[in-house]
């Protein structure tokens, strides 16, 4: 707890010194500069604290965050190009992991910890057809901020929801946010609400390294691609009372991965020592909603929206047989906090059968006993603070029941239900200048 507490404390001096220095004050004129000149500037940060207070393999506390710098480039503005748009991200990622380095599973609870350093996320042009209802995009990028996100993920800090279902990233390689790779996506919409999505990215595992900037754009250790699709109806408040989302889709991997159970040979591979197959191709699916059921003000925000997804593989060797969640977000809270917000999410990964039958017999020859857990289950309670327009303050509480072996295959005993209590904040840098 002490390095929680030193944590928390470097977090509100930073947030001090953040919003009263004074070298922002000269800012807005560059902002507002280059907004009329086509460039909206993008700066934030995000941190997030964690601790495990009870259960998991030991107690400790770990600290995760990025800092993002880029721009969103209208070339129509600046160079006549009519539907164009450039956008540009750099991040830096840094810290510890606590999942890792205390409680044991393979699930963060600190869904900002990932592709550590200082790399080059996103480089890709977008194009934008027949008045909006085509929308191309394409170049440096990842799959994951195109398809299975959710505005709701500001909300949570757990990795199991956010920034995707974690299950996607189980059994396929959906490439994910900060490491880039080539790849783009075509959004059509059939109407004002429905539309198709489909995108197709490399997978390239050497660019996950830390040592990875961004900047090798060969395609040198690619091993296939990811293709996700879905089709869904979506409103907003602007044509709806109550705006919801309703969506189904799936993915392709045609990329290699390794087998969860067996050799080359076909013998089981934590019996025998030998390594472990490769496979190629894997699929899986999903349907996900996201509902407002409440609105008391019409002319406000304010409101309950409830949300679940499903999960399922459909071809391969898969280690995850299927992900469950369901959970809520309430955005107005107490008198005059029209923009603070409660949060809950509660997610289930079932474990598929080779996946136990692999670790059990890991379990064995390593001189352990019994069966280790056949899902693991995430929940987390949330209460976001909006300090002004620039500055968001999260504390939460998170409860895992099956710590999962994933990263730890050959443990000798299942790992008691771990308690967690974190502290995420968002800094709207650019918001700051203003």
């Amino acid at each position: 707890m002490r390095g929680l507490g030193k944590t928390f404390s470097c977090v509100v001096v930073a947030a001090n010194v953040l919003a009263t220095a004074p070298a922002f004050a000269d800012a807005n004129d560059l902002v507002v500069s280059l907004a009329n000149r086509g460039v909206t500037l993008l700066g934030s940060y995000t941190g997030e604290a964690a601790a495990n207070v009870d259960g998991g393999q030991r107690q400790g506390a770990a600290f995760a965050g990025q800092l993002l710098v880029g721009a969103d480039v209208n070339l129509q503005t600046m160079a006549g190009l009519t539907g164009t748009t450039l956008h540009v991200a750099v991040t830096n990622r840094h810290g510890q992991n606590l999942a890792d380095d205390f409680i044991g599973n393979s699930t963060s609870v600190q869904e900002i910890y990932g592709g550590e350093n200082t790399r080059l996320a996103r480089l890709t042009i977008e194009q934008s057809l027949l008045d909006g209802r085509l929308v191309l995009e394409g170049g440096r990028t990842v799959a994951n901020i195109s398809f299975l996100g959710s505005e709701l993920c500001l909300y949570f800090q757990t990795n199991s929801a956010c920034g995707n279902p974690t299950f996607v990233f189980r059994t396929s390689a959906f490439t994910f946010w900060p490491v880039s790779s080539w790849g783009g996506h075509a959004l059509a919409w059939l109407s004002p609400t429905t539309y198709l999505h489909a995108g197709v990215y490399e997978v390239n595992e050497k660019h996950v390294s830390n040592t990875d900037y961004g900047f090798d754009w060969s395609t040198s250790g690619s091993t296939g691609v990811i293709v996700p699709f879905a089709v869904g109806l979506q409103t907003t408040f602007a044509n709806s009372r109550l705006p919801r989302r309703y969506e189904i889709g799936g993915w392709y991997d045609s990329s290699t991965y390794t087998d969860p159970l067996l050799a080359a040979n076909g013998s089981f591979a934590a019996v025998t020592g030998q390594p472990y197959a490769t496979q190629r191709g894997r699929s899986g699916g999903f349907v996900r909603f996201e509902q407002m059921v409440w609105r008391p003000d019409p002319a406000s925000e304010r409101g309950l929206t409830v949300f679940g997804v499903a999960m399922t593989g459909t071809s391969g060797q898969l280690t995850q047989d299927r992900f469950l969640e369901l959970g809520f977000v309430l955005r107005g809270t107490f008198r005059d906090r029209d923009d603070d917000t409660i949060g809950f999410v509660i997610n289930q990964q079932s474990y598929s059968g080779i996946q136990m039958l692999n670790w059990t017999l890991a379990r064995a020859a390593a001189g352990g006993t019994g069966t280790p857990f056949s899902s693991q289950i995430m929940t987390e309670l949330s209460y976001g603070i909006q300090l002004g327009r620039n500055i968001r303050v999260q504390p939460n509480v998170q409860y895992i029941i099956h710590p999962d072996q994933s990263n730890q295959p050959a443990r000798l005993n299942n790992l008691p239900n771990a308690f967690v209590i974190g502290l995420r904040f968002d800094v709207d840098l650019v918001g700051l200048a203003r």
